[in-house]
C-alpha cells in the first residue's frame, strides 16, 4: 500500500501562493500517476490537477494558468504550486496516486488532506 504524506497547507490571501507537496512512500512497482482532488465543506470531492509518469500534467479548468503541478521521480515527490489564489480554492486538498503494487495490481492511495484557506 503507498502511504502519502502532504504538507504545505495553510492560510492566504486573495491572490497569494502557496506551495503543496506530497511524498510517497511504501512498498510499490511504481507511481502511474499523482495529482490532487480537493473538498470544500458541503461540496463534492473535485479533481484539481494530476501528473503522469511522462511528466504530462492535467488540470481542472478552475485552476489552470494559475496551479502548476510537478514531480520528482527520484525522491516520489509531487508538488502543487499554487498562485493567484481565490476565496473559492478554500478546502481540504488531498494527494493521490495510481499505481502498481507488488503484485501487479493497480493500487490507489490517499493522504489525510491538507487544509488550504484563502481570505479576501
Amino acid at each position: 500500500q503507498v502511504q502519502l504524506v502532504e504538507s504545505g497547507g495553510g492560510l492566504a490571501q486573495a491572490g497569494g501562493s502557496l506551495r503543496l507537496s506530497c511524498a510517497a512512500s511504501g512498498r510499490f512497482r511504481f507511481v502511474k500517476i499523482m495529482g490532487w482532488y480537493r473538498q470544500a465543506p458541503g461540496k463534492q470531492q473535485e479533481f484539481v490537477a494530476d501528473i503522469g509518469d511522462g511528466d504530462s500534467p492535467n488540470y481542472a479548468d478552475a485552476v489552470k494558468d494559475r496551479f502548476t503541478i510537478s514531480r520528482h521521480a527520484a525522491e516520489n515527490t509531487m508538488y502543487l504550486q499554487m498562485d493567484g489564489l481565490r476565496p473559492e480554492d478554500t478546502a481540504v486538498y488531498y494527494c493521490n496516486t495510481v499505481g502498481v503494487g507488488l503484485d501487479g495490481r493497480a493500487q490507489i492511495g490517499w493522504g489525510q488532506g491538507t487544509q488550504v484557506t484563502v481570505s479576501s
